[in-house]
């Protein structure tokens, strides 16, 4: 019983790291979708959807380790999937991707979201997983989160490859998609079991989103 807590603690907390991380990245996103495609209504309301979910889903964990009495494990960017996946295939941090480079360059952008819908489909599959979990599955509010999540999941993506037919974007390139099979077999081998064996793991004392903008 023990071990399972200790499995879902440690769970949901990289989950809430990386809902936060999606929808504070997804600002970046937007910007450079508003200036690229000003005219593409339809598809900048998608990806505002994409923020809102996304912003949602975090407030569901927040309000899960509140409920708990507990803060989530402290979690750094070497656990975020769009961090370390950005970092693969841009050689920069989300942080320091050049937003005006990106709007100036359709290869560039076409990346962006080739790399955007690697992810989204990545979550999908790992939350059609956990949903068939002995282990999350007894945890009825976790699963209740996951399955709003899992329901949110192709509106995730589905814009963004629409975008790329339109636009002769192409699927992801096989180094693309082995930098995503590098970033979650390292999650789900290294990071997570790491996380889940380190006695006296910090929790956070803040969070994630105290230093939001206003």
């Amino acid at each position: 019983m023990i071990g399972r807590r200790r499995f879902l603690d440690v769970l949901a907390s990289l989950y809430i790291y990386n809902e936060h991380r999606g929808y504070s990245s997804i600002d970046r996103v937007l910007e450079a979708v508003r200036r690229k495609c000003p005219d593409e209504t339809e598809f900048i309301e998608a990806v505002e959807k994409h923020r809102r979910d996304e912003r949602k889903h975090y407030l569901m964990f927040k309000r899960y380790f509140e409920k708990r009495g507990q803060m989530p494990f402290a979690v750094g960017r070497g656990c975020g999937h769009i961090d370390r996946l950005i970092g693969l295939t841009f050689r920069t941090t989300i942080d320091e991707l050049d937003t005006d480079a990106v709007v100036a360059s359709d290869a560039m952008f076409k990346k962006l979201c080739r790399i955007i819908i690697l992810t989204e489909q990545r979550g999908q599959r790992q939350l059609d997983s956990l949903l068939l979990s002995p282990a999350a599955l007894s945890d009825p509010m976790l699963i209740r989160i996951f399955e709003v999540i899992r329901e949110d999941e192709p509106s995730h993506w589905q814009p963004y490859q629409y975008w790329l037919d339109k636009h002769g974007g192409g699927g992801a390139s096989w180094a693309e998609r082995a930098a995503d099979w590098l970033v979650h077999q390292t999650l789900l081998l290294v990071k997570l079991p790491l996380m889940f064996f380190t006695p006296g793991l910090a929790r956070r004392i803040t969070w994630h989103d105290a230093d939001d903008p206003e």
